[in-house]
């Protein structure tokens, strides 16, 4: 008797699947690399067209440790400082403020002149000092 089977299978590997399996890898990937970089400041630069210049005149409003408001050199009380810094910006045709504040003070001071800097529409750009190491 014979006993024999006519067609001999083999061990065979299904890769029916493997292409779905790395497109979603390749997916996965591509979504988390773009995810992986929180602490980038993404920036708008400055563009300009030759022979093009704007003169910018700038209002300095000082702060220093004593709470003592200086605009453009003029010591003036806080509760005064919305109603000159109007003055000054009416004087002005493209206004600038830039804000000097020692830094002792707090975060808050800091906010409530920006806050008025905000109400009247000015730019506000804030100067440091470099530090002594």
């Amino acid at each position: 008797m014979k006993i024999k089977r006519r067609h001999k299978e083999g061990a065979e590997v299904s890769t029916e699947s493997l292409n779905d399996i790395m497109f979603f890898l390749l997916l996965f990937f591509l979504i988390i690399s773009t995810l992986a970089n929180p602490s980038v400041l993404k920036l708008t630069l400055p563009s300009s067209k030759p022979g093009e210049q704007v003169q910018k005149q700038q209002i300095t409003v000082e702060v220093d440790a004593n709470h003592q408001y200086v605009i453009n050199k003029t010591p003036i009380p806080f509760t005064d400082l919305e109603n000159a810094l109007r003055i000054e910006m009416s004087k002005v045709q493209i206004p600038t403020v830039v804000l000097k504040f020692d830094n002792t003070l707090s975060i808050q001071d800091l906010a409530d002149v920006m806050q008025i800097g905000y109400n009247l529409g000015a730019k506000m750009v804030l100067a440091t000092k470099p530090t002594n190491k």
